[in-house]
C-alpha cells in the first residue's frame, strides 16, 4: 500500500528536521511563545539573521508576560538592525494584549490568533499548527514553491496563492500537522530551493508534475517587477564638545516608527528637520553617500556634519546620544549605516 503524501514527507522531517532555537525538540511541547516570537521575526527576513534576535529577545524578556512587561524603548532597542518595525510595535502591542486579556497564554485557534496585532492569516496558521497542532495550513514562500513545483502550476504569483493555500489544506494530515508544516518549510528551505532544486534528495521527487516536466526551476512564476522608486534626502550630524551626537525619536506611526534618527531632511516630508536652519553655516560634507533599500525604494543619503556651538541647545524632541551607546538604542540599519560612515 502507498504511502500517502504526508505519510511520506514526515518519514524525511523525521530524519532531516532543521534543528531551530525555536523549535521543540522530539518528545518535547513546543512553546506558543517561542513560536509566535520565531515566526513574527522570520517574516521577511532569513533564518540566518534571526537567529541571534531570537536569543537575546528570549535572555532580555524570556517569557509573554516579561515581554509585555518591558518599556517600548526598550523593545525597539532590543529589535533594531531586523526592520520593518512596526512588527516590534505590534509585538509588544500582542504580548500585552495577551498578558492582559488571556492571563499570558496564546488563543489556539487560526480565528482567534488573527484578532491579535501582528498575527496575519499566515502566522495564526502557522502558530496554530506548529504550537497547538491545529489542522491549519501555512503558506508561507517555500511552501508555495513546493507546491507550485508539485502541482506543476503556472499561473503567476499573485494569483497563484489563493489556488495554493488551498491545494495545501488538502495536504494537511489529521495526525502532526504542526510537524508537517515544518515539514514544507524545511523542503524549500534544504531542497526545493529556488535555483537548482536538488530534486534527487526530494521526498516527493516521483510525485512532482514540475521535475518530470523538468520546469522546477522555473516554477512559481512571478509578474514582471516594478523598478524600486529612488529618495534623495541629506542627513546632518552634530556632535556637542562631549561627543554627543543629536538625534530624535521617530513618530511611533509611519516609517522606522519609534526609532532614533539623526536629524534629516528631503527624503521624508513628514519627518524634515529644523537643525540647518538652526546652524546654518560651517557645515563639512561627506564625500561618500549612504545607500539604503527600503521594501518600496531606494535610498540616498548625503551626510554633513559639524560641531555644535557653545551655547547650542538641542531642539524640542531631541537629545544627544553618546555613539558608544548606539549598540544598545533602537537605531535602524540605515542609521547605523550613517553611523559607520561618519566614524571611520
Amino acid at each position: 500500500m502507498s504511502m500517502s503524501p504526508a505519510s511520506e514527507l514526515l518519514s524525511w522531517y523525521d530524519q532531516h528536521a532543521r534543528i531551530l532555537p525555536w523549535r521543540a525538540k522530539v518528545g518535547q511541547t513546543p512553546d506558543p511563545y517561542h513560536v509566535w516570537l520565531s515566526e513574527i521575526m522570520l517574516q521577511q527576513t532569513t533564518v540566518t539573521t534571526v537567529k541571534p534576535y531570537f536569543e537575546k529577545f528570549l535572555r532580555l524578556f524570556p517569557t509573554v508576560q516579561d515581554l509585555a512587561a518591558a518599556a517600548e524603548p526598550s523593545v525597539m532597542a532590543a529589535w533594531a538592525g531586523l526592520g520593518y518595525y512596526s512588527r516590534a510595535r505590534n509585538l509588544h502591542a500582542c504580548a500585552r494584549q495577551i498578558s492582559r486579556d488571556f492571563g499570558g497564554k496564546f488563543p489556539e485557534t487560526e480565528a482567534a490568533l488573527q484578532l491579535l496585532p501582528g498575527i496575519g492569516p499566515y502566522t495564526a496558521a502557522a502558530i496554530a499548527a506548529i504550537a497547538f497542532d491545529q489542522p491549519a495550513a501555512p503558506v508561507d514562500g517555500n511552501i508555495e514553491r513546493v507546491l507550485s513545483r508539485i502541482s506543476a502550476d503556472t499561473t503567476p504569483l499573485p494569483a497563484l496563492k489563493k489556488p495554493i493555500k488551498a491545494y495545501n489544506q488538502t495536504l494537511v494530515p489529521a495526525q502532526r500537522p504542526g510537524d508537517f508544516a515544518q515539514a514544507m518549510m524545511d523542503l524549500g528551505s534544504s531542497i526545493c530551493t529556488p535555483k537548482r532544486p536538488n530534486c534527487a534528495a526530494c521526498p516527493w521527487q516521483n510525485r512532482c508534475q514540475a521535475h518530470q516536466q523538468g520546469i522546477a526551476e522555473s516554477l512559481p512564476r512571478r509578474g514582471p517587477k516594478k523598478p524600486k522608486p529612488e529618495r534623495a534626502g541629506t542627513v546632518f550630524w552634530l556632535e556637542n564638545n562631549a561627543r554627543e551626537v543629536l538625534m530624535a525619536r521617530r513618530p511611533n506611526k509611519g516609517l522606522l516608527g519609534g526609532m532614533l534618527m539623526f536629524p534629516s531632511r528631503g527624503w521624508d516630508p513628514q519627518n524634515d528637520t529644523q537643525v540647518p536652519d538652526l546652524l546654518p553655516a560651517n557645515w563639512h560634507k561627506l564625500s561618500d553617500e549612504v545607500v539604503h533599500v527600503f521594501t518600496h525604494f531606494r535610498l540616498t543619503l548625503k551626510v554633513e556634519a559639524q560641531t555644535a556651538p557653545p551655547g547650542f541647545q538641542e531642539p524640542d524632541g531631541y537629545q544627544w546620544v553618546n555613539p558608544r551607546d548606539f549598540a544598545d538604542e533602537a537605531l535602524p540599519s540605515v542609521m547605523r549605516k550613517i553611523a559607520r560612515l561618519v566614524l571611520a
